[in-house]
């Protein structure tokens, strides 16, 4: 179905340029899956599953186009997340804490909603 293999590369250029578009919940669980999937403890079903997702996120072939404004990242995001749910059990609290540090990198640290209001 693809014609390319999952690249390092090619994920944090892509996950770089849309990032943005993508929202941090999409950079989140982009990265979750990214970091679940270098564990040495994650199995080979949902490593084959997760590199699966990342590597729809970073083909240029999509269902739909990422040019639509926020419309084309939907599929990918889609994609993600069901990835995620098939494999959650190996989403542990160092993947979690590391998807998390990055995206503040990009992101800023995430405010709270009460926090706001202080």
């Amino acid at each position: 179905m693809l014609n390319k293999p999952f690249s390092d590369r090619q994920f944090w250029d892509k996950l770089n340029g849309y990032a943005r578009k993508a929202g941090r919940e999409g950079v989140d669980r982009a990265l979750r899956l990214y970091y679940a999937a270098r564990r040495p403890e994650t199995p080979t079903w949902a490593k084959t599953s997760i590199f699966g997702a990342l590597a729809y996120f970073i083909s240029p072939i999509d269902a739909v186009p990422d040019l639509l404004p926020f419309i084309g990242v939907s599929d990918d995001l889609t994609v993600m997340a069901a990835a995620l749910a098939m494999v959650s059990m190996y989403i542990n609290d160092d993947v979690k804490r590391r998807a998390r540090q990055t995206t503040e990198k990009w992101f800023g640290p995430e405010v709270i909603e009460a926090e706001r209001f202080r």
